[in-house]
Formats: C-alpha cells, sequence, structure tokens
C-alpha cells in the first residue's frame, strides 16, 4: 500500500504521518508514505523523521500539476493536507490562499484522474460555515464563509464535489474544528500564547474574549481522518468535533494557569476583522456511521500540549513567530 499526504510537513499532517510510520492506523500498519511538502513558513521538515524505511520526503507544490502527474502513479490513496490555513494572513494578502487552496486542490485532484488513484481524502474547516449563534452545524448546513481563508477553503470543497460529481472520483470530505497539540506553528493562538508566556510576554486577546470555539486534539483529527478514509463514502461530507467549547477568553485563563502566569499578563487588542463569534459543529454522522468517538480529555490533552511547548524550546524558538494573534 502508498498514500501520498500533502502538507505533510506541517502541524496536523505531519501528526498523520508520524501516525502512519508508527502503525497506529488499522490497514495501513506497513504502509509506504509519500510526504510532500513545499516548507512554506509554516511546514517544517522537523516534524518528520529524518530517515524512515517507509518514508519519501518530496518537496514540492500542490499547485504544480508536472510534479504530480509524475508522482502519483502507484499510489492507492491521497490524503490532502495541503493548505494555507492562517485567518490573519489571509487577511493581509489573500491571493495565496486562493492560489493553494482552491487552485492546488483543483491540480491535484486533476493529476489524480490521470494517475489511477483510487481514493481521496480532502481535509476541510469548520470555518466554511460561517458563524453559528446557537445549535451546532450538521453537514447540509450552507457554506457562509466569511474571511478569505474560509471562502479558499469553501472553494476547495466545491472544487472537490465537483471531481467527485463529474468524474465520478472516490472522495471524501471532512471539516474539523480547531486542532490543538504538539508541533503546531506558534502563530496559532494556544501555542502563540504557551511561548509568549513561557518568555514572559504578555498575550493579545482579541476584543472582549467572547468568541467561542470547539476544540479537538490533533490526535483525535488524525483518527477520525483515517476512519473517514477507510470506511467513509464517496461524495459525503464529514464533520470532526470534540465537543469542548470555550469562550477565548476562558482559554486564555486556563493557559495562564498552566504556565503560572497571572491576568495582567493578557493585553486585550482592537478586534480583528470578520471575526465569527461562535464555531460548533454536529458531530454525529461519523460517529453513528464509522464508530468516531474522540480519546483525548481536553483539560490534560491541553496541559500535556503546554508541557510539550515548555520541553522543547529549541523547536519552537527556531520558528520565526507570523504576525498570528489568533484569537
Amino acid at each position: 500500500m502508498r498514500i501520498l499526504v500533502t502538507g505533510a510537513a506541517g502541524f496536523i499532517g505531519s501528526h498523520y504521518v508520524r501516525g502512519l510510520l508508527a502503525g497506529e492506523y488499522p490497514g495501513w500498519e506497513s504502509a509506504h508514505v509519500t510526504a510532500l511538502d513545499k516548507l512554506t513558513y509554516a511546514g517544517n521538515r522537523a516534524n518528520l523523521p529524518a530517515t524512515h524505511e517507509r518514508l519519501t520526503f518530496v518537496r514540492g507544490d500542490v499547485c504544480d500539476p508536472v510534479l504530480l502527474r509524475d508522482l502519483l502513479p502507484g499510489h492507492d490513496a491521497v490524503v490532502h493536507f495541503a493548505a494555507e490555513s492562517h485567518v490573519d494572513r489571509s487577511l493581509a494578502g489573500a491571493g495565496e490562499f486562493f492560489r493553494t487552496n482552491v487552485m492546488g486542490t483543483q491540480t491535484l485532484l486533476d493529476a489524480v484522474l490521470h494517475s489511477g488513484v483510487e481514493r481521496v481524502v480532502h481535509v476541510s474547516t469548520d470555518e466554511v460555515y460561517g458563524s453559528i449563534e446557537q445549535g451546532s452545524w450538521t453537514e447540509k448546513w450552507p457554506l457562509e464563509p466569511n474571511t478569505p481563508y474560509a471562502a479558499s477553503k469553501a472553494g476547495s470543497d466545491l472544487v472537490a464535489r465537483a471531481y467527485w460529481r463529474t468524474h465520478g472520483l472516490d472522495l471524501s470530505v471532512t471539516r474539523c474544528s480547531n486542532n490543538y497539540g504538539p508541533y503546531q506553528h506558534p502563530e496559532k493562538v494556544i501555542p502563540l500564547f504557551v511561548t509568549n508566556l513561557l518568555e514572559g510576554r504578555g498575550v493579545p486577546l482579541y476584543g472582549d474574549g467572547r468568541n467561542v470555539r470547539e476544540w479537538l486534539h490533533v490526535a483525535d483529527h488524525c483518527r477520525a481522518i483515517h476512519l473517514v478514509l477507510n470506511g467513509g463514502q464517496p461524495g459525503e461530507i464529514y464533520n470532526i468535533g470534540g465537543g469542548n467549547e470555550y469562550t477565548n477568553r476562558d482559554l486564555t485563563l486556563k493557559l495562564l494557569e498552566l504556565t503560572g502566569a497571572g491576568e495582567d499578563m493578557i493585553h486585550q487588542v482592537p478586534d480583528r476583522k470578520a471575526h465569527d463569534l461562535r464555531y460548533s459543529i454536529d458531530e454525529s454522522k461519523i460517529r453513528a456511521e464509522l464508530g468516531y468517538a474522540p480519546q483525548v480529555d481536553f483539560e490534560q490533552g491541553l496541559a500535556e500540549t503546554v508541557a510539550w511547548y515548555r520541553d522543547n524550546p529549541d523547536w519552537w524558538k527556531a520558528i520565526a513567530h507570523g504576525p498570528g494573534r489568533e484569537l
């Protein structure tokens, strides 16, 4: 078995690859993994093993059709993580988001059609739904993205649907809530706040901090993706969540406690444009159809994540902090 993972040196993609190489996912314990990543600011080769007998690393662009048509033949499946993903960066410059997320997905799926790959999982986000005041989104909810990032991901989802509907591609889409865990780029909220606090610096909290996000450990996300790879139906969308909803202020207070910092370290900053108030997804479909259930308790997972950043300063200090304030 051979599997191609795009965006394989990023936060979530690298966790999935490490799990594949460790034999954690049923049915793919001996699979050979081709890890494709452009190694932009968010892709870090150090997130993956330097060498492994079942790993081939390829530095390349998901928008490169020549590379993809050469690379894809012989693979049994593709899991497509590659994306520009930081909301603040999309507000400052949206072009690269639409190039990578929309055109990259189209280029990849076109190459898949010509290569004989039998199965594709396209990894997306709950942000394509917009914002919801009450209740939770099902997979049937209309797409109402409010930022360039979310719009570019919604566009990629529609491209994926079109290739399933038009060409009969065996493709499923996943939409996940906010992830956290080790190896996450320090521009994202949890690692940004943790690394700031570990260095004795304040944390920038957007607005009044009332925005609500649902949190899921990256390990649970990757387990769910693999369930979809093995058992998901063509053309279907699967929401993946953890049920852990917190306001941004409450999350910040938890991080202050875990790092031993006081509330004086909170610096309120002007709210960002089009800041969605609340995300919440209904995950009953993947639970009922594929037997998904998150395994990592949020309190424990958050504490372990903070400990990882405390124990691995060389990893995050080597990465230049982006403009990010993800709250």
